[in-house]
This record gives structure tokens, sequence and C-alpha cells, in this order.
């Protein structure tokens, strides 16, 4: 009876016609007043776990969310669906947070969004006040922050634990999209839950396609990747504060709509920021970790990750607020060894060995992911103790067929640099030893070893990929802890006395494949319908003063796109579609659809519509094989200028110029084919004296007018 009652809650409130993954298994058990742990993925729906017992329980609902920036989002989507909800946090005045106390006294309100440290921060007092109105569920979101063998420990969590000792009788959910076993098991000791049932989704987002490139060369890369992007939503997720702003300037100089988030801005431009991304009036955001966590935007289309996250759990999460809604979209990541030995500093716990070792441990393995030549998908799953039976057919390495060459004397050069140095140094030292660097850090005595220096034709970069080819393969070995070593393993000396053949994966750099919009259904939508019905979405939003996917997601409108309901009845069918949304929208909605089925001869296609929403799956096809940066490449040799082909490719020129660039490396266009001869030597200057990195704008503004940002990146990719 209370599963039937939940389902119907779920189709009026919410507009969903069926439960999702582990969602009905812990409604049930929290309305047998019993306590869970739910792990569900990013976007998987986790909030209804205690949304709909909220609406069932007599008493108020208290949910415990780690961010102040999401809990207006989470009550205004819920006020939306027609239920009485509430915050409590530091951005109220004094009358608002006495308005929603009152509210709470009166029993009006059936959900309030507390931050923890509210919670507990005034000795009794609130959880005295709690006490004397009827609480019926505690719901702790993000439960992995009260782990400290988690990737976002918050010693705030921590006095949750009270919760159980101050309301035995009362419920606790606990919610979270990442956490290891090690994390689980901290969640129920730390909450005091022991008996607590435990639900585990899978993992698996098969909507989002996991790709990975070499960081060299990431910013040109990052511009051509955004290109045929600039209508979509996307976050950009950089290390440092400073990167994050330089990198969403010079994108501005661009021509992209982009603001940085980080936790140095003042929380004013903060605010306005992320607003202006939830509201779809700034389409890409780069951001520090400071930004995105719970964040319920749906229509992130892309995340990409300028430098590496510190661990898997970071990744995924990150890359998770992609595709919320359903749709295909993108994790892109810039990957490199040194981007794993520069982050060996922040993974010390200074004065815990143990949890250091973990952190470490954690990173090596997001540096063997950056690596991996098999299927993503699966290595994420595996991590998360989940098997994948086959290759997930929707990542990089699914996509790419790998070479490999001979590489025996290339491996014997690897292993004899380790034996004569006595396999007591890390990879950096090897690597600078083979290629004959002149670095203080080169020991005397190894300059007069024959191996010194016997490995200068090989790049820098390209011996780092070597080397971890080996170490995978179990030819060398690298030993643990802060300053790991490589050593000989017992497959060593075969390789090199000449008896074993060595194979390596030849490096190569994967070409671009975006997606597109595709509606996860059976049958296509019509996209210029969707976009009408995106235009009667912003009107509601800005007129509401809420995010456009508060009014209906993306994977709505598809869905109206698809079916085209003429009457209310059948869009009372449309998955999102709750009661009080038909009340407020559908009038409009459905008088754009029978127009644009007028002017174009079209009924419903309701009748088409089955009970649920399978993900379709689909081959990725690469057209005719080329990218648009080939057929740039191509028009520049047949002899035409830079204008004359963006002007036929309805492009900017900016936009050739980073198609040219990128062949430069290769051979294939010659840096002066691009830039002046007199220009080079000055521009060279300036990026060296301004110490600019990958930044062009500080670089242009220094520059002035005369030089163009394509003729900075084209210097800027030969150094």
């Amino acid at each position: 009876m209370n599963i039937t009652r939940a389902k119907e809650i779920l189709k009026r409130q919410f507009g969903y016609d069926s439960f999702r993954m582990n969602q009905e298994q812990a409604i049930e058990t929290v309305l047998q007043k019993n306590d869970c742990v739910v792990l569900m993925p990013t976007g998987g729906g986790k909030s209804l776990c205690y949304q709909i017992p909220a609406l069932m329980l007599d008493g108020l609902t208290v949910v415990i969310s780690p961010l102040i920036a999401l809990m207006k989002d989470q009550v205004d989507a819920l006020k939306n669906n027609g239920v009485e909800a509430a915050f409590l946090n530091s951005s109220q005045t004094s009358r608002e947070q006495t308005e929603v106390f009152q509210a709470v006294r009166s029993g009006k309100l059936k959900l309030l969004y507390v931050a923890p440290e509210r919670l507990l921060q005034t000795g009794d007092q609130f959880i005295d006040f709690l006490k004397s109105v009827s609480v019926s569920l505690f719901a702790i979101d993000e439960a992995h922050c009260i782990s400290s063998w988690g990737h976002d420990f918050r010693p705030e969590y921590i006095q949750l634990g009270k919760l159980k000792r101050y309301f035995p009788d009362v419920p606790l959910i606990a919610l979270t999209a990442t956490a290891d076993k090690l994390v689980r098991h901290d969640i129920v000791e730390r909450l005091t839950i022991r008996n607590a049932a435990l639900f585990v989704s899978s993992f698996n987002r098969p909507n989002i396609f996991y790709k990975i490139e070499q960081k060299r060369n990431s910013y040109p890369r990052l511009l051509e990747y955004l290109e045929p992007r600039r209508q979509e939503s996307g976050i950009i997720y950089c290390l440092s504060r400073n990167s994050a702003e330089s990198l969403a300037a010079d994108l501005r100089d661009e021509g992209f709509d982009a603001l940085p988030y980080h936790a140095g801005l003042d929380k004013e431009t903060r605010d306005k920021n992320q607003s202006l991304f939830l509201k779809d009036e700034v389409k890409i955001i780069v951001a520090t970790i400071a930004f995105g966590m719970g964040i319920d935007k749906s229509n992130v289309r892309f995340v990409v990750h300028m430098d590496l996250p510190k661990n898997i759990e970071s990744y995924y999460q990150e890359t998770g607020r992609a595709g919320r809604d359903g749709l295909q979209s993108e994790a892109l990541l810039f990957f490199s060894w040194g981007d794993v030995n520069k982050l060996k500093g922040f993974a010390e716990v200074e004065g815990n060995k143990s949890q250091s070792e973990i952190m470490l441990k954690k990173l090596n393995t997001m540096g063997a992911f950056g690596d991996l030549k098999t299927c993503r998908r699966r290595f994420l799953l595996n991590y998360f103790s989940e098997d994948l039976i086959e290759d997930c057919g929707r990542c990089d390495n699914c996509n790419t067929v790998f070479e490999r060459f001979d590489g025996t004397i290339i491996a014997q050069k690897a292993l004899s640099a380790v034996a004569r140095t006595g396999q007591r140094f890390g990879l950096s030292y090897l690597i600078d030893f083979l290629r004959g660097s002149q670095a203080k850090t080169i020991r005397d005595e190894h300059k007069n070893l024959k191996t010194y220096g016997i490995g200068v034709d090989v790049s820098k970069n390209n011996w780092f990929d070597y080397f971890k080819d080996l170490i995978a393969q179990g030819y060398l070995a690298q030993t643990e802890g802060t300053y790991p070593t490589i050593v000989l393993t017992d497959q060593s000396e075969a390789v090199l006395k000449g008896q074993t053949p060595v194979e390596l994966f030849k490096v190569t750099i994967r070409e671009d494949r975006k997606p597109s919009l595709v509606s996860p259904l059976e049958h296509e939508y019509l996209k210029d319908l969707f976009d009408e019905l995106r235009l009667v979405r912003t009107a509601f939003a800005k007129a509401e003063n809420v995010p456009p996917y508060v009014v209906f997601s993306d994977a709505t409108l598809i869905e109206m796109a698809t079916y085209l309901p003429n009457k209310e009845d059948e869009m009372r069918k449309i998955s999102g579609v709750g009661d009080l949304k038909l009340q407020k929208y559908a009038a409009d909605f459905l008088e754009t659809i029978v127009d644009y089925c007028d002017r174009n001869n079209l009924t419903s296609r309701i009748n088409l519509k089955t009970p649920k929403r399978e993900p379709k799956k689909r081959t990725i096809r690469d057209g005719n094989g080329q990218t648009t940066y080939d057929v740039s490449l191509d028009m520049f040799k047949s002899g035409l200028s830079i204008p004359e082909i963006a002007e036929s490719r309805g492009v900017a020129v900016s936009t050739v110029e980073t198609h040219l660039v990128r062949f430069i490396p290769s051979g294939e266009v010659r840096l002066d084919d691009l830039v002046a001869t007199d220009k080079i030597e000055t521009i060279r200057n300036a990026i060296t004296s301004l110490n600019a990195g990958f930044a062009i704008a500080p670089v242009k503004e220094f520059l002035g007018d005369n030089y163009s940002y394509g003729e900075i990146r084209a210097v800027l990719v030969t150094m």
C-alpha cells in the first residue's frame, strides 16, 4: 500500500511513471522507520529517496546538505512541484529565518534544508527546537563527507553522529554518489547506523562519453573542442584559482561565453556567476573544485578537466555533473604524468602516515586511469566494485585502434638505464638521464655511463608513455610512497639479453568526436520544435526567476518534441510533467506544439511512447573520416588563404588559425606560414618575459593590435 501511494506521488508531484535503480527499496525502508545508506550515481535521482517519504510521513524531514548555494535551487525545484519546502542558512536575513521557524512550528513545511554546522554549532539550541516539533526523517546528503578516508572530508560532518543519540527513533537516510568500501564502512560507523540497509545502484553513466588526451598543447586543443559546442553548457575544472581566472579571461577573449568560479572570489561575484550559469545566461563556468557539488543543472553537456583530479571519486563526481538529464554528454581530461607528480605533495596528510598512503594510492590509481589503453568505463566501475561484462563502446579507448610496434631497443635502453643507475631513481631522473640532460640534478658519475644520452632521439613525453607501458607489461615496476623509484622485475633480464622481444603502444593523438544532442528514446526528436519550446521555457524561467531546468529539463522538452502531445491528457504522459507543472505550464507548451504541428502537417505521436524510457545504444560513426581541422588543412594546402577558408566554411578566421596551428608540431604547416618572420621573435620574447604559460590574453594585451591571437598561439606551440 505504501509503495502504491509512493508511485502515485512520483507521478502526481514529479511527473515520472516508474522508479529507477534502488529508489523503491530505499523509500520502502524509510517508510518502515528503518535507517539506510543509498549509493546512486549523480543524476540517478537520490533526492527522491527522501523527498517522497517526506510527503508520506507525518512531520518534518530535515535534510543536511553541505553547500548553501545548492539549497535555494533544491527548494525552488520542490516548490515548483507543489512541495512545501524551505532552507535555513547564513544567506538569509533574521526576518526570513524567523518566517522559516514559524512555518516549521505551524506544521506547514514538509522539508527543511540546513547545513551541518547550523544543525549543531549553537550547542543544543537548534536540536532542542527540532525536539519541540515532529521530525519524521533525517536525510544526510553527500554522506561521503563524513569519512576522513574519502575525497571530500568535512570535519563538521563527524558531529552528525550525535543525531541518533538525540533522535533514536527517527529514521536516517545517508546518500552519496561516490564511496568505495572503506568510505561506506566509515559512513555507517560514524553515523552509528550499523544496522542500516545498504542500497548500491550501478555507478554506470551510459550517456557520458569518457575521453582523455595528452596535456601538451591543451589550450589550442581546448579551443578546437569548444568551437562546435558554443551553444552548449559546460564546466571546465582547473587546479588553481589563478588558472581558473586566466582561462576564463582567455576564453572570453576568444569569443566564448565563460566566467570563473572559485573560493577566492567574493561571495557576491561567486553567486552571480553561478546564477548566470544555472539560468543558461552564461554557457561555460571555469572553476576549481569549489564549484559544483550537488549542482542540479541538468543540461551540462560537457565537463573538461584541464588538470588531473586527485582521485577517482573526485573525477567520477565532477564528470557526473554532465548529462544529468540522460542525454548524451562528454567528459574530457587532459592528462600528464607530470600532474601526478605535482599532486603528490598535496596528497600527504601531515602526521598521519596511513592516511597519506591511502591518498597516494588513490592518486596513483587516477594516474593509471589516465594512462589506460582499455575500456575506461570498465576501470571506473571496477574501482567501485562493479563489473562490466563487455567493453562499453562509449569511451575513447573503445573507439580507438591502438597500434603496437617493435619497441625492443627502446625497452632495452630503458631497462639498462634503470640497471646502471642502481634502481634507486624515479621516472623523471631516468628520462633526463636517457636524454642526456645537462641539469645539475644528473650525477657526475652517471654522465660517464654508456647509457647516458642514448635516448635523446625520443621526446620526454614519449619516454613517459613508454616507461608506463613497460611497467604495465611487467618489465619494470614502480615502488610505493611519496618518492617512488623504478626497479627491474623477473622479466627484465630476458629483455636485456635480447631473448624476449617487446611490443610498445604507438603514441597517437585522438580525434575529436562530438556527440550530437540526440534523444535517448527510440524515435528522433524535432530540433526546430525543441528550440521553440526552449524559448517558452526561458520566458517562464525569467518570469519566476528560476533556472530553466526547474521549469522543465531538456529531457522533458526532448520528449515533447518527439511525441508531440496535442492535448492535456497526452501532456500528462510526458516524463517530468507532474500535476502542478501541468496546471502552470501545459497550456503554453501545448499551444506551441499544436501550432508547430499545424504548420508542418503533423499529428500527435503519443501512441509511440512506451511506459519506460530505455537508453538506446548508438553506434559512433566517423562520417567521411575527416576532422574539421583536416578540412581546413586540405583547403590551406590547395592555396586558399585563411580568410578565404573562413568565408568558404562559414567560420571565424580565428577558428581556421586554431585548426592550422594543430599541424605545426607535425611539420604539415610551417610556423612562417602563419606568422610573419619578423614577428616570431617578438612574440616569443613576450611569452617568455611575461611567464604567461598557456594564457594568450596577457601576451595579446602586451603586444597590441598588430598581433593576432592566432599568431601568438602558433608561436606558443613551438616553445
